[in-house]
């Protein structure tokens, strides 16, 4: 059975006249009639009744007719999503993120890709970049946004963002009102950052600015999330060096102030595999490039 002969069937269905149904079809009478053929035989029994006032239904063709029509609906929806996918109009995108992202303007992009694409299902996994990049390699994300410095080999990016790291200290600290900071006024004071394993390059960036300001940090805590070095810092425990976009995030029992001297710029980008851009993906990245503007 193939879905010419459903076609054959449901016009000649509706005519019930050999002659307008191949003339409906663009096909002379006898590959109608052979078409026909075919068709009962697959089926395994008569689906019209031929006779000298012309042909009529079985009961057994009445109750292909509707049968007939949904096998030739259900082609014609799979041969159009196949076409939308092919066009990055439907499917899904699987996007990792790390937490900062969510005060830096990954909510405003998603909401401008998805009201633009409407059948794409993005599907978002919070994760280090460090676990990004591992998904990435074995291709369980299709793109993700890192802090790293440096894009690995076999990546693509775009640079999303370009911010100066800021001094975090409790809200009640003395130093809170100060208008800016000098790092070796952290000196003495307990530290919140992200640990080494989580974000290896930053990590190494803070402990080197200390140590070009005189003196080693006493980290107390080592945490997954700059919100949670954030957080740490809210409730009095310690003081930190975060990302300014941190401002943005309305912690209270935190207060963030500018330090009196550049530090190394913490960097955002969106990285796929190299070689690896359907035409969703792309859609994609066209929007990540309208929203890249990277902060000195």
């Amino acid at each position: 059975m193939e879905f010419r002969h459903l076609r054959y069937f449901l016009v000649l269905a509706e005519e019930l006249h050999f002659g307008r149904a191949a003339q409906r079809l663009s096909i002379t009478q006898p590959p109608l009639s052979l078409n026909i053929q075919q068709l009962e035989a697959s089926v395994g029994t008569a689906l019209f009744q031929r006779n000298s006032r012309g042909v009529q239904l079985t009961a057994a063709g009445q109750a292909f007719v509707p049968a007939a029509r949904a096998l030739l609906d259900q082609a014609g929806q799979a041969a159009q999503e196949a076409r939308d996918v092919a066009n990055g109009l439907l499917g899904h995108l699987q996007i990792g993120f790390a937490g900062t992202l969510l005060h830096l303007g990954l909510p405003a992009l998603l909401q401008r890709f998805e009201a633009d694409h409407p059948r794409l299902r993005l599907v978002l996994h919070e994760l280090s970049s460090a676990e990004q990049l591992v998904d990435l390699g074995h291709e369980r994300l299709d793109v993700g946004f890192v802090h790293t410095p440096r894009v690995p080999p076999g990546f693509s990016s775009v640079l999303v963002s370009r911010q100066p790291f800021v001094a975090c200290v409790p809200a009640r600290h003395a130093l809170a009102r100060r208008r800016k900071l000098h790092l070796a006024d952290l000196a003495a004071e307990p530290f919140a950052m992200v640990s080494r394993t989580v974000s290896p390059d930053y990590h190494e960036r803070l402990l080197g600015l200390c140590t070009d300001h005189g003196f080693a940090p006493a980290i107390r805590f080592e945490l997954r999330h700059w919100l949670s070095v954030a957080s740490v810092v809210s409730q009095g425990l310690a003081v930190a060096l975060v990302p300014a976009a941190l401002r943005l995030s309305g912690l209270a029992g935190a207060v963030f102030l500018p330090l009196d001297r550049p530090t190394p710029a913490y960097e955002t980008r969106c990285l796929w595999k190299t070689g690896r851009e359907p035409v969703a993906l792309a859609a994609f990245l066209e929007h990540v490039r309208a929203m890249a503007q990277p902060l000195e």
